[in-house]
């Protein structure tokens, strides 16, 4: 099935929100990881004016996960070109970002998650509502599952973002539809356990509090829920309480000072702080259309991206003022911080075609954190 093709899986709506947010184990079309890389043996990289490196790397990256176990960054790839089917996971050196290896995958690849000890690889297949498990030592994939569930107007849910449960040994994906739906996977067979529905249209982020047993979900009705993972059941919903549209994507947890940062990069452009005793917005930083967040506590730092300015801002947390920006390429999308707590990876994506392909070939940058 051609790329062009894909739109018949999910609805014109579903297929672009899950691309701009971005079965049972079978016999899958793909190459060892171990395999040469096509490119040549030392990849080009630039360095941006406040000393980003980047790297390209594929058309229609998405987010980044590291393996302790292979000492490894791996990329998620749609492999966005018009004519090409299925995707890639690429294997690449930390420090350096040159590839190691390529996984070729019959499915397009968006969001990452790994288990603790970094041997397994979740990743979800947006485009055919599935999420693949890879075997991180081999490259293989082993088992995967589709989701049967249909939107109301009939369409495929999209899983945008998976995330793992040490406790349950089992993985939250949220689905990308109206209402959206969250589906809690057993983490060895891939079974769903269980799902929590009606959690709001478009289920955007997720983040696990597992000290108090809290899965927070971010949707595009302008509300993040709060579930109890002991139950699986929707606790709560909170919303902003000012009236204005929101469409609420990643979320980052402070846990000491009780606050749950969301942001919002299409209608008020902004990051705003719950405090999780009470679901009421404390803070709002006015540091513009805001994508990626993550928080790091032995920094105490926040790290945001910005699509539209083409930046990473860099926030003390206790003070929430911008203590540093790095200026990159437009549509600087998802964030990982580095097992090391000093190094700041960030995917960088291209505008879309007409017809859903990349425009231009996405990149990585490490940003060695001062």
């Amino acid at each position: 099935m051609k790329y062009s093709a894909t739109l018949s899986i999910l609805s014109r709506t579903t297929l672009a929100i899950a691309l701009a947010l971005a079965g049972s184990a079978t016999a899958l079309a793909q190459a060892p990881q171990n395999a040469a890389p096509a490119e040549t043996s030392a990849q080009a990289l630039t360095i941006t004016a406040e000393g980003a490196v980047r790297r390209p790397v594929a058309k229609g990256i998405y987010e980044a996960a590291y393996s302790p176990a292979s000492k490894a960054l791996y990329v998620a790839s749609a492999e966005a070109i018009t004519g090409t089917e299925g995707g890639v996971i690429y294997k690449l050196d930390p420090d350096t970002l040159q590839t190691l290896g390529q996984t070729h995958t019959d499915e397009k690849n968006f969001g990452l998650a790994l288990s603790p000890q970094g041997d397994t690889l979740y990743i979800t297949n947006s485009l055919a509502s599935g999420l693949s498990a890879m075997d991180t030592e081999t490259g293989k994939i082993k088992a995967r599952v589709k989701f049967t569930e249909r939107s109301k107007d009939d369409s495929a849910y999209g899983p945008r973002q998976v995330i793992y449960d040490p406790e349950q040994k089992a993985l939250y994906v949220g689905g990308v539809g109206d209402p959206g739906i969250i589906w809690l996977v057993d983490a060895e067979t891939l079974a769903v356990r269980a799902t929590i529905p009606n959690a709001g249209k478009w289920v955007t982020g997720l983040l696990l509090d597992q000290a108090s047993q809290r899965l927070y979900s971010a949707n595009g009705d302008g509300e993040v829920l709060v579930i109890d993972t002991r139950e699986n059941r929707i606790l709560e919903r909170w919303t902003p309480g000012d009236g204005k549209p929101y469409l609420l994507l990643n979320l980052a947890l402070d846990a000491k000072r009780h606050r749950l940062f969301v942001t919002d990069h299409s209608q008020q452009k902004t990051v705003l702080a719950f405090d999780t005793r009470n679901g009421k917005v404390t803070e709002r930083l006015d540091i513009g259309d805001s994508m990626g967040i993550k928080y790091n506590p032995a920094r105490d730092e926040l790290y945001v991206s910005h699509r539209e300015q083409g930046t990473v801002s860099v926030v003390d947390a206790e003070s929430l003022r911008t203590t540093k920006t790095y200026t990159l390429p437009s549509n600087p999308n998802s964030l990982l911080i580095g097992p090391d707590d000093k190094t700041l990876y960030v995917t960088i994506k291209t505008p879309f075609n007409k017809d859903y392909s990349a425009s231009g070939e996405g990149s990585i940058a490490r940003i060695e954190l001062p």
